[in-house]
């Protein structure tokens, strides 16, 4: 039976928020099963409590932000895909700020602290998200779907009018291992033409060359160049892990995105969650082989409906 995990040991982050441009700490605690993942905004008197999930996003402009009782949480999606990517279910999330730490601009800070700190078995089983119909979303040339799959499978095309980005495709399907050193690295990207314009509205504030690929009329800004030759599009399926991660349980389900964002992603899980003819909540059954456990594997699992 594949079971809930939470943090096994307390994580503490700290740094600055990429749209915010304020410092802000982050500490993880352990939660126990059925708990959820919920940021608390321990900043604000009295603290407030914000479940991470779809109901509760108020914001997706350039970034995922929660919100409850007039509080919010900004740019949650890099931490949450890092969660996603061990298989946390539960985690108490404190932070004394609007936004989550941008860090390098990827996920790479956060998936090393949750491999540092461990991660704890629990004692209930992990319920999955399980797409039997596809469900799609599109508003104009942008396009999401996700339909039926037996692993949590993300493929991404993105097109950009700029000859240092142009067409990028790829597809990943999650694993922990390919996620961590393949996909979590993977930096937020931006152009500098538009710099100005997002201060302007509040956003990019704390954005530099140190947490984020910049786009010049001439190619790419960062002295150390790319960390991949296709980085913006692995970016675009961290974000989307991220988010579809909203669901509030893992999805097993392929999502085949066309130029797609936050935006989209959230009205992707909020479509979804809204079509109970097309999913089913189970628990995975782990087979074994002459009474001996075999590692739990998507592909060599039985079902059961929760």
């Amino acid at each position: 039976m594949a079971m809930q995990k939470t943090v096994k040991n307390k994580i503490t982050l700290a740094g600055i928020g990429v749209h915010s441009g304020r410092e802000a700490t982050i500490t993880l605690r352990p939660a126990e099963a059925g708990t959820g993942i919920i940021f608390h905004r321990v900043d604000l008197v009295p603290p407030v409590s914000i479940e991470a999930v779809a109901a509760n996003v108020v914001n997706t402009r350039l970034n995922t932000t929660i919100g409850k009782n007039g509080a919010v949480v900004s740019t949650v999606e890099h931490l949450m895909a890092a969660l996603r990517c061990f298989g946390v279910d539960n985690a108490h999330i404190d932070i004394d700020g609007p936004e989550v730490p941008i860090m390098d601009g990827s996920a790479a800070p956060f998936v090393e602290a949750v491999r540092s700190a461990g991660v704890k078995t629990l004692a209930r089983p992990k319920k999955y998200l399980v797409v039997k119909k596809p469900v799609t979303v599109t508003e104009g040339e942008k396009k999401v779907t996700i339909i039926p799959s037996r692993f949590f499978k993300v493929s991404f095309a993105m097109q950009f009018s700029h000859p240092a980005v142009a067409s990028q495709f790829r597809s990943m399907t999650l694993a922990e291992d390919e996620f961590a050193a393949e996909f979590a690295p993977a930096r937020t990207f931006g152009f500098l033409a538009e710099v100005e314009t997002l201060k302007a509205n509040g956003l990019a504030r704390g954005g530099s060359l140190d947490n984020a690929v910049v786009i010049g009329d001439e190619g790419v800004l960062n002295p150390e160049g790319l960390r991949f030759n296709d980085e913006f599009v692995r970016h675009k399926i961290l974000d989307t892990v991220g988010d579809l991660s909203l669901a509030g349980c893992p999805i097993l389900g392929h999502v085949k995105a066309i130029r797609s964002g936050h935006d989209m992603n959230h009205k992707l899980v909020r479509e979804l969650l809204a079509r109970t003819d097309c999913w089913k909540l189970v628990e995975l059954v782990e087979r074994t082989e002459n009474d001996v456990a075999l590692p739990i594997a998507v592909h060599d699992l039985a079902w059961s409906k929760a």
